[in-house]
């Protein structure tokens, strides 16, 4: 059994338990928010303690948190204490550079769209500027702030209400529906690492919303302990709501590739069994469970008998 470090968050210093927690709690998405105080100065700061959690109504919680060092509160959140809206702006791999160098923590009054080049749009609904840079804009109200403590680090719950979005249409696919390819979003890791929501590091889950999966517990044990399928691959066959039915696994039995690793293997059961595991897996990998299944079931048929 691997060795675990146990972190008791009373037992360190501040600044540990944070960099532990944002390593561990990531990637995080980024509100890019700006905000302006009462003599109309405006300010635009990113924030990676962020998301949603509501549609109706529409809400956004993010944390401008006490400075860890001098346990002053940011900009934002004193803007906010004054004029009770906010846009929060999405951050794109187009806008990451600028949107990190607003996180300078500049002296009140100095303005951010200025020192990141960004360009300060109207809101229809708030006071606060839009960045015109970011995909998405949502103009937000602010509900209610919940101060979490009055030491270094510790963060202020700002809840918002959208109320309303723009959103440009250069992001959206055929069926009006954001495209992840096209909006290309960047998150906060740990330390100065980001990540890119796009290209490669993209892939599918099938969300059981409308299914009942058959569970893990349901697969065969002998497939369950298998030596090449890992946790993950359990997870595809486990979601699968009905196994194939026999005449079809009968069908594909008589494919190539079973007849094949049969012709090679039959006399060596174990290696049979192993080789179409392999072969199962990278099925798994291309998200083909139901084929996955069939040659899984077919081992369990070809090697019992």
């Amino acid at each position: 059994m691997e060795k675990m470090l146990v972190i008791d968050p009373i037992q360190v210093k501040t600044s540990v338990l944070h960099s532990y927690l944002l390593g561990a709690v990531a990637p995080r998405p980024i509100a890019f928010a700006s905000t302006i105080d009462k003599d109309g100065n405006p300010n635009l700061s990113p924030f990676s303690f962020f998301n949603v959690f509501s549609a109706n109504p529409p809400i956004a919680i993010f944390s401008p948190a006490r400075s860890g060092r001098t346990n002053t509160t940011k900009n934002t959140f004193d803007n906010i204490q004054e004029i009770r809206e906010v846009v929060i702006n999405v951050v794109d791999f187009d806008l990451v550079q600028q949107a990190s160098l607003a996180s300078t923590e500049y002296p009140k009054g100095v303005n951010e769209f200025i020192k990141a080049g960004l360009t300060p749009v109207p809101s229809e609904k708030v006071k606060p500027f839009r960045v015109k840079e970011s995909p998405v804009q949502l103009e937000c109200i602010v509900k209610q702030v919940i101060e979490l403590g009055n030491q270094g680090g510790a963060g202020n719950l700002v809840i918002c209400e959208i109320v309303l979005m723009h959103i440009h249409e250069s992001v959206l696919d055929e069926q009006g529906v954001i495209d992840p390819n096209k909006i290309d979003l960047v998150a906060r890791m740990g330390g100065d690492w980001y990540c890119r929501a796009s290209g490669a590091n993209l892939f599918k889950v099938a969300k059981p919303i409308y299914t009942l999966g058959i569970g893990v517990d349901q697969i065969p044990v002998h497939i369950r302990k298998s030596r090449i399928l890992t946790g993950n691959n359990l997870g595809q066959l486990g979601n699968i709501e009905h196994l194939p039915d026999s005449k079809s696994i009968n069908e594909f039995r008589r494919s190539g590739a079973i007849f094949e690793a049969y012709e090679l293997y039959g006399k060596n059961l174990e290696k049979l069994e192993e080789h179409l595991h392999h072969i199962a897996k990278r099925l798994l990998d291309e998200n083909k469970v139901e084929e996955a299944w069939k040659v899984l079931l077919s081992a369990e048929e070809i090697t019992q008998h």
